[in-house]
C-alpha cells in the first residue's frame, strides 16, 4: 500500500461531521500543514479530540477560529479566547476532561478497553451523568474510551512504510492517538528509506499509520 500522499488527498479523507483527533500540546507536535488546509476547506461541524484548543493563530485553535468545529473534547481552553467566546455563545460545545483522564480515555480506545476507572473528578461536575463504580469500598468514575474517525498527528520523521519517530516533547499525545482512530495520517518533516530507522528508535510502528504527508 502506498502511504505517501499529498495535502489535497489528506483533506479529501476528512469529511464534515467527522470526529478527529489532533496531536500536539499548545501547537507543539501538531500537524500544522494539515490544520491549515482543513481551515481553508469547506469541511465543518467537526468534533475534535485534543489536549488543548491551542491559540487563535496556532494549532487546533485555527480550526476553531475558522468555525470548523462544533464540539471540542479537551483538557483546557484557557490559551484561546476564541474558544471561550464560542463556548459562552453556545456556538461550540466544550467537554472538559482532566488531562490524565483524557489521555487514558484515548489509550483505552487504542487498547480495546471498555473504559478506565479514576477517582479524579469525584464530587465535581466532571462526574455528572457518569457511572460510579465501587471497588473495595472506594468509588471510581467510569470514563469511557475516546475513538476518532481520523487522527491527524505529527512526527519528526518516518520511513516509507510509516514507522514514526518523535523528537523532544513533540511525542506528547501523538503516539496514543495513532492507536485510537480508524484512519491515521502523519505529517512528518522527513521521510527516510525503509530500514534507515533502527527498530529500537521507533515510537509508533507502521501498522498504526495509514498515510504519510511530507511537510
Amino acid at each position: 500500500m502506498k502511504k505517501r500522499i499529498e495535502i489535497d488527498e489528506v483533506v479529501s479523507k476528512i469529511k464534515s461531521g467527522m470526529t478527529i483527533m489532533v496531536g500536539g500540546f499548545l501547537g507543539n507536535g501538531s500537524p500544522h500543514k494539515i490544520i491549515d488546509a482543513i481551515a481553508k476547506s469547506d469541511i465543518k461541524d467537526l468534533t475534535v479530540i485534543c489536549n488543548d484548543s491551542g491559540f487563535p493563530d496556532k494549532g487546533v485553535g485555527i480550526l476553531i477560529a475558522n468555525k470548523k468545529v462544533k464540539k471540542v473534547i479537551t483538557s483546557h481552553i484557557g490559551t484561546n479566547p476564541i474558544t471561550i467566546d464560542q463556548m459562552n455563545a453556545k456556538e461550540t460545545e466544550v467537554e472538559f476532561n482532566p488531562q490524565g483522564t483524557l489521555a487514558e480515555r484515548v489509550r483505552a480506545a487504542g487498547a480495546g478497553l471498555g473504559g478506565v476507572l479514576t477517582q479524579t473528578g469525584l464530587g465535581t461536575v466532571v462526574a455528572e451523568g457518569k457511572q460510579i463504580i465501587n471497588i473495595d469500598g472506594k468509588d471510581y468514575i467510569l470514563e469511557k474510551p475516546l475513538k476518532a474517525d481520523v487522527a491527524i498527528i505529527a512526527a519528526s520523521y518516518s520511513d516509507e512504510e510509516g514507522n514514526l519517530v518523535y523528537e523532544g516533547t513533540t511525542q506528547n499525545f501523538n503516539p496514543i492517538m495513532a492507536t485510537a482512530a480508524d484512519v491515521v495520517i502523519a505529517e512528518v518533516n522527513e521521510v527516510k528509506k525503509t530500514g534507515e530507522i533502527p527498530m529500537e528508535l521507533v515510537h509508533t510502528p507502521k501498522v498504526f499509520v495509514d498515510f504519510i504527508l511530507k511537510n
